[in-house]
């Protein structure tokens, strides 16, 4: 039984650690409107004006495009392979099935460092130069995850009986899937998808080892940061991008609200 003190010291804790984790995001979006470039508390006034200087920069502008196209991309690709793999691992019974799913998430379960030199060194075995493509194979390696753990999930909870029922009303297997699978299984792919391009979107691990001379957003804030010259431009750019992925993670959140609404588990 838990006693008057545990509480208090457990919301201790879990304010401790909100605070740890939230702290830094809010000076970020203080320090974005702040009219000097010297991050320094507190602020000497506010101002948008780095807002126009961000926007204005052609390499940033550069890099957003890049990015939200390897997202794109690599999160496309995601859905297809990660859905297909799925499909396979949750409806058919063979040898190594088990290594096939460890396989799959072992991109996700790696630091991301090991991942991206793995991925470096595959490429340099095979003389691939390092390129637009390079990123978004690397992306899409760790998108996969996102996809398959959603949509077999979702699988697992969808009843073979209304596939069976289809059949017996003579559909083929292309018309059961299109008109009764694809509409049960829909929200969870929607969720992954959207919560792939987010991941794949600020994803700077991977990136710093499959691009080469391309320059990511995340890239870009990297350097940014390292050599302190655009301090209040980051701050902009970092603000843009938690504005910007937060959306699709919360659409994907609700998505998954509505599947576990209509199938009460």
């Amino acid at each position: 039984m838990e006693t008057r003190f545990t509480r208090i010291a457990l919301g201790l804790w879990t304010a401790a650690i909100l605070l740890f984790l939230f702290v830094p995001i809010v000076l970020i979006i203080i320090y974005a409107f702040n009219a000097s470039n010297i991050q320094s508390f507190p602020i000497q006034g506010f101002t948008l004006k780095w807002f126009g200087s961000a926007w204005q920069n052609d390499e940033i502008r550069t890099a957003l495009w890049l990015s939200a196209r390897v997202g794109i991309v690599s999160t496309t690709i995601a859905v297809l392979l990660g859905t297909a793999m799925a499909f396979a691992v949750h409806r058919f019974q063979f040898f190594g099935k088990e290594a096939v799913s460890l396989v799959v998430v072992l991109p996700i379960a790696l630091p991301g460092i090991l991942t991206g030199m793995a991925l470096n060194s595959f490429f340099v075995f095979w003389g691939m130069g390092l390129s637009y493509w390079t990123i978004v194979i690397g992306h899409a390696t760790f998108c996969i995850v996102i996809v398959y753990n959603n949509v077999i999930a979702r699988l697992r909870r969808v009843s073979g009986s209304l596939e069976e029922a289809s059949a017996d009303l003579g559909a083929n297997t292309f018309t059961t899937f299109r008109r009764v699978t694809l509409p049960l299984i829909s929200t969870s792919l929607i969720a992954g998808g959207l919560l792939a391009f987010a991941l794949s979107f600020d994803e700077v691990i991977v990136t710093t080892f499959t691009a080469g001379a391309q320059n990511t957003l995340p890239l870009w804030i990297f350097g940014a940061i390292r050599l302190g010259q655009r301090l209040p431009e980051v701050n902009v750019v970092v603000l843009a991008v938690m504005a910007f992925t937060i959306v699709p993670v919360l659409f994907a959140f609700r998505m998954m609200d509505q599947t576990t609404d209509s199938t009460g588990k």
